[in-house]
């Protein structure tokens, strides 16, 4: 009877391992908002990492324990956090940042170390600004074990889609605009 319980306990671990193997090497998460604003307005809010307080879904995760270097703004600031809750431990640095987006280097430490890219992209349209939240980064096996049980992506564009709707609120109430 043992025997047969560890065959079974063994043959699920290894289709949980084996459906593992067949998720993507990448993933990509992305959502979109509309800002009444010029992409100029915008981008302080999150080039300045002392700005992401105000907007974004992780920072209301518990405590933080948050490093800032680097100049305040634009290419090259960089922040850094520890967190015992579900934002984990990591660091960003502003890469590229122009009206046309702020692309930014992500270093997760905890829960798993990894390294992705996040874009925050800017399209002028109707009198504001469309601005494309997109992570990009490799799926590595911890990742795709945790996707055999999670949708990966809902899970992470519901925190884009309250990031987004933080960070309109924010640009818009500062420019008078809140509710256009």
């Amino acid at each position: 009877m043992f025997f047969y319980i560890l065959l079974v306990i063994g043959l699920l671990i290894a289709a949980v391992l084996i459906r593992a193997l067949t998720k993507p090497d990448m993933v990509r998460y992305q959502r979109s908002t509309w800002i009444n604003a010029g992409p100029e307005r915008i981008i302080p809010h999150i080039a300045n990492f002392h700005n992401w307080k105000d907007w974004s879904p992780w920072e209301k995760m518990g405590e933080m324990e948050r490093t800032y270097g680097g100049p305040t703004e634009g290419v090259g600031a960089k922040y850094g956090w520890k967190s015992n809750g579900r934002a984990g431990e990591g660091s960003m640095e502003v890469l590229q940042s122009s009206v046309s987006g702020v692309k930014i280097d992500l270093q997760f430490v905890k829960p798993f170390k990894n390294v992705c890219v996040a874009n925050f992209e800017f399209t002028s349209e109707w009198g504001g600004t469309t601005v494309n939240w997109v992570m990009d980064g490799p799926n590595l096996f911890m990742g795709k074990v945790m996707s055999v049980f999670l949708d990966m992506e809902k899970m992470i564009g519901k925190d884009f889609d309250l990031g987004l709707a933080g960070l309109k609120r924010v640009v818009e109430e500062a420019n008078g605009k809140a509710g256009s």
